[in-house]
């Protein structure tokens, strides 16, 4: 029954999961595209919970108790086919509602229904709109009242998220989590080991009222507790005796064993025999000090006694009756209230037994019992331990991100150290019960916060409260839904007459509720805070600095700030010219003369182009691949693209004034070769034409560099020469050997 209701849980969590993913998706989109991204936002997060789920299980195998060695083993198997049935049938699952929804056909019922927004628009009834509504109007898909979300997602991103957003709820929420902390650490420190015999019953069962009546009145001196010497003695000699004698008084000198008024020793009630003096005459024949003799009286004399028989099952004898291979002896408990003060009993008697040189074991029937007490502890804390150890490899393998892995490991240890204080705080004690749900915490614990986060660091949002916004409107309404249905799933057992249940009730009550809120609350906090504090990124850009009054400062760490003078170098990255040197002259003469073509035919078409209006456009055009502003269209009209290089053949250059530098410097950018060098005289203005070095070519429309002529009759500056296109291709062709191409010429204008 618990099996069943734990699986029945973990399977819903998963499938809201799922269920909030599609909800998320575009329902103008085709079915296929919509369990893509389905799947493709929800997978990882329900393999996370799963492969957790079932390691933490898992680990539960290897503890000592068959009881939990049984449970784990069928929850871990019960885990692993809810994660396949989950990625395979419920998802055809939700591929043919998906095709039902996109023909708008009933949920239940697959008959066809209206859009809500025209059963508004006819005045149907309310009832009619409440039942058999949904889909998408084909006319108006785009209909905000067939396109709305569910409330509880608009409520955890609008309402949720913006009150924790807000800095001093954050301040809030971690103190209040603070103080539940402490609570709960203080609760770890009450917490008591054992399982009360009248628990592992019914409440009406009669054996609850017989254990109870035991309780009330025999635990003065509640238990006998044997003692057993399993080594083979020479009982006879006097050293042995005296030995076995301070055996007896160091365990009646224990905390919680009576006096030796209570103790039962055949060796001393036989020594006692032999030193009256009504004995004499039967022991006159025996020699007391060898080990035949003292055997002999004992089984034939001391045994034979009426009130002495019943020690005939203290020892144990050799087949041939000649020694005393193994002896008992009997002493009194007091004083023994509940299950803790037993485990403690028992560790003092064994640590007794273990200082003597002879083989000493102690046993009481319900060691059975206290030997769980003993171990309960330190096993719980090792499986604890190691799975939380696997739970935080595994989330920063899928959450690679040391931050969100930092917190779901603190989520971890939080909700552990939460469920052992608040559960003894509920009166329930750390027995094998509880240690299977304690278990059992590590997966759940890891769930809630693994969806939070995997959402969290999956959003495309640049701030810190949006990213957390965004992540309660994804996981918000699954992780409360999974929640409820778990608690739903487990309430009966509250009701059933039995510890055992009341216990997995309130363990697994603990550890749902304190998942849910760290998930929905104080993750959320945690990631945004610390997004926020350790993010170095600001959210807007600053603004440019006015080049004319500042420095341009290199990117070498070698190079020096050069002050904005008036004659200036200007750096030009140049375009990779790879693709062009396999043409010849002829083919980039038959690329120039296309691209005339198709400008003398736009001409046509739209008039001649107005050589002010070029001026303009040029003022937005920073070329291709070189700046983040937007590029005008008209910039790469009329130059044919290689198809392999997609590079216009004709390479327009473009003045920057902004970037000013007397070094040469290196690009790492692949698409550039060696940077070209153009001394500029004058400041050029900010405002100022960025194609200030280009002329019009009427007949084409377009940009092309002024020969060094018409820029020393414009301008009074120094250009770099121009290297011919022949020359050029000549010496590209001789360096293809080489590997090496030369720096291009600034421009190829190919006229012949």
């Amino acid at each position: 029954m618990r099996l069943f209701s734990f699986s029945t849980g973990i399977g819903m969590d998963d499938t809201f999961v799922l269920l909030a993913a599609w909800r998320r998706t575009e329902p103008k989109k085709s079915v296929e595209e919509r369990m893509a991204e389905t799947y493709s936002d929800a997978a990882v997060s329900i393999t996370i919970t799963s492969i957790t789920n079932f390691i933490s299980f898992m680990i539960g195998i290897i503890t000592p108790f068959p009881s939990v060695q049984i449970f784990c083993t069928y929850t871990a198997m019960a885990v692993l086919f809810t994660y396949i049935w989950h990625i395979t049938f419920f998802g055809g699952c939700m591929a043919v509602s998906g095709y039902a929804e996109s023909r708008n056909l009933h949920s239940v019922f697959c008959f066809p229904i209206t859009p809500k927004s025209l059963a508004i628009s006819e005045n149907k009834s309310a009832l009619f709109r409440l039942l058999c509504t949904g889909g998408l109007n084909k006319e108006d898909p785009n209909n905000p009242i067939d396109n709305q979300e569910p409330m509880l997602m608009i409520f955890f991103r609008d309402t949720l998220g913006e009150i924790l957003s807000i800095l001093w709820v954050k301040i809030f929420v971690i103190v209040i989590f603070f103080i539940y902390l402490v609570v709960g650490i203080w609760g770890c420190t009450l917490v008591k080991e054992g399982l009360e015999r009248h628990k592992l019953s019914r409440y009406d069962s009669y054996s609850v009222t017989f254990y109870k009546m035991d309780d009330m009145y025999f635990r003065q001196y509640p238990y006998r507790i044997h003692v057993v010497v399993t080594d083979e003695l020479n009982y006879a000699d006097a050293k042995v005796q005296e030995a076995m004698d301070n055996m007896l008084q160091k365990f009646e000198s224990a905390e919680f064993i009576a006096g030796s008024s209570l103790t039962e020793s055949w060796l001393r009630s036989y020594i006692q025999f032999q030193n009256d003096e009504r004995s004499f005459s039967l022991l006159s024949g025996f020699n007391m000090s060898k080990k035949e003799d003292f055997i002999a009286a004992l089984t034939d004399v001391f045994f034979r006694m009426p009130l002495l028989g019943h020690f005939k099952k203290d020892i144990l004898l050799n087949e041939n009756r000649t020694a005393i291979v193994c002896s008992r002896f009997m002493i009194q408990t007091k004083n023994i209230n509940d299950a803790n003060q037993e485990k403690d009993m028992v560790l003092k008697l064994r640590e007794i037994a273990d200082s003597f040189p002879f083989n000493v074991t102690v046993y009481q029937q319900y060691f059975v019992f206290w030997d769980q007490f003993i171990l309960v502890r330190e096993t719980s804390i090792q499986a604890i331990s190691v799975a939380a150890a696997v739970m935080m490899v595994i989330s920063l393998v899928f959450i690679p991100k040391p931050a969100c892995a930092m917190w779901v490991a603190f989520s971890i240890v939080s909700i552990e150290i939460g469920v052992i204080g608040y559960m003894a705080h509920w009166n329930v004690n750390l027995d094998a019960i509880s240690m299977i749900n304690l278990i059992m915490c590590i997966g759940f614990s890891v769930d809630y916060s693994a969806h939070i986060s995997y959402a969290y660091i999956s959003s495309d949002k640049k701030n810190a409260n949006d990213r957390m916004r965004c992540a309660l409107h994804s996981l918000g309404m699954p992780i409360l839904q999974g929640s409820l249905s778990t608690i739903l799933g487990i309430v009966s057992l509250a009701f059933a007459p039995s510890y055992i249940f009341l216990t997995f009730f309130k363990t697994v009550f603990l550890v749902i509720l304190f998942a849910a809120l760290h998930g929905i609350f104080l993750l959320p906090v945690l990631l945004s805070f610390t997004d926020y504090c350790c993010s170095k990124k600001k959210d807007e850009l600053p603004e440019l600095p006015d080049i004319s009054q500042s420095t341009y400062r290199s990117q070498k760490p070698d190079n020096s700030t050069v002050p904005a003078t008036n004659t200036m170098t200007m750096m030009i990255p140049r375009p990779s010219y790879t693709n062009i040197a396999s043409l010849g002259l002829t083919d980039l003469k038959m690329m120039h003369q296309s691209g005339k073509d198709a400008a003398e035919e736009r001409e046509s078409t739209k008039g001649s182009r107005n050589t002010l209006d070029s001026d303009n456009n040029a003022e937005k055009d920073l070329g291709i691949g070189t700046s983040g502003e937007e590029s005008s269209e008209d910039s790469c009209k009329g130059a044919p693209i290689d198809s392999y290089s997609q590079t216009p053949s004709n390479t327009q250059l473009m003045q920057y004034p902004y970037f000013l530098s007397s070094v040469q410097e290196e690009h790492t950018n692949p698409a550039f070769e060696a940077d070209e060098i153009l001394e500029i005289r004058g400041t050029p203005s900010r405002n100022s034409s960025r194609m200030s070095l280009y002329h019009s070519d009427s007949s084409t429309g377009l940009f092309s560099p002024q020969t060094s002529e018409e820029c020393s009759s414009s301008k009074n500056s120094s250009v770099v020469p121009v290297q011919g296109p022949r020359e050029w291709l000549s010496s590209m062709s001789r360096s293809r050997k080489r590997d090496k191409l030369p720096d291009s010429p600034l421009s190829l204008r190919i006229d012949q």
